[in-house]
């Protein structure tokens, strides 16, 4: 197999302390593209230059829902100016997260809308994270786009399936994690057995959310090759072609991946 792992935290405990290694094994495991998230502006120095250094690794910058208080100085024109580096080929992540919410919810969504008009204006996919806020993040989604066509992805998606059919309606892709690989995770089966192909992106969110057979351990994405072998048994799919299928699709939307 030759994978991308669409969205993981190289520079995060737990993968930071053992980098060269786990780069290694993820090579070793068919991962020939990884895309190294950023979620609050003092990490973003350290996640370009990890992308500098290899390259098989792209970087983004951006803001996670949970830092937003933190960051009501980050607007679009200051992501804008970070994405114009070589390496960065997204915005985010960012999004809505009701279910801990560690930052006060307008200020999430205006984050989130900067984010947004960062997309537009660069070019570049907006990475979504929500949690618990379906109805907003579709809405600041649809509303965003009526303003101007941008490209984007559900990263780690559980949300429901008629959600997914929103975001798809709206041109984004959909990123499972090894959340599909857990027992519990019923509902996101069916709905990632469904998915279109051409729409269909898979991540590690390393260090978390390790999949089976791997759950309890620090996730690292070596273990994209995981998911995806379990992701194409669920949906009927050669696993080499779903990997292949993949991996197109990532370097189509974070299109500077290609260049």
């Amino acid at each position: 197999m030759r994978l991308a792992d669409s969205h993981c935290h190289l520079n995060y405990k737990g993968l930071a302390e053992q980098q060269a290694d786990i780069l290694t094994r993820a090579r070793a495991s068919g991962v020939v593209a990884m895309l190294n998230i950023s979620t609050r502006e003092r990490e973003w120095d350290d996640v370009i230059a990890v992308a500098d250094a290899h390259d098989d690794v792209w970087a983004t910058v951006g803001i996670h829902p949970h830092e937003a208080d933190q960051h009501a100085h980050v607007d679009a024109a200051k992501l804008i100016e970070r994405a114009t580096h070589p390496r960065v080929v997204g915005i985010g992540e960012s999004g809505l997260d009701y279910y801990y919410d560690r930052s006060d919810r307008e200020r999430q969504r205006a984050s989130f809308r900067a984010h947004l008009a960062a997309s537009r204006e660069t070019g570049l996919p907006i990475v979504v994270h929500t949690r618990d806020a379906e109805e907003d993040t579709i809405d600041i989604l649809r509303d965003e786009m009526g303003k101007g066509a941008y490209p984007g992805v559900i990263h780690c998606f559980t949300a429901s399936g008629n959600f997914a059919d929103k975001a798809l309606d709206l041109g984004l892709y959909i990123s499972i994690s090894g959340i599909v690989t857990f027992k519990n995770a019923k509902d996101l089966q069916e709905i990632a057995a469904r998915l279109p192909l051409d729409r269909l992106l898979i991540e590690t969110d390393a260090p978390f959310l390790a999949p089976v057979p791997h759950r309890g351990r620090t996730g690292e994405p070596a273990f994209v090759a995981d998911t995806c072998r379990f992701l194409a048994q669920l949906r009927g799919e050669d696993a080499d072609d779903l990997a292949d299928a993949t991996r197109v699709n990532f370097h189509k939307l974070f299109a500077k991946t290609a260049e």
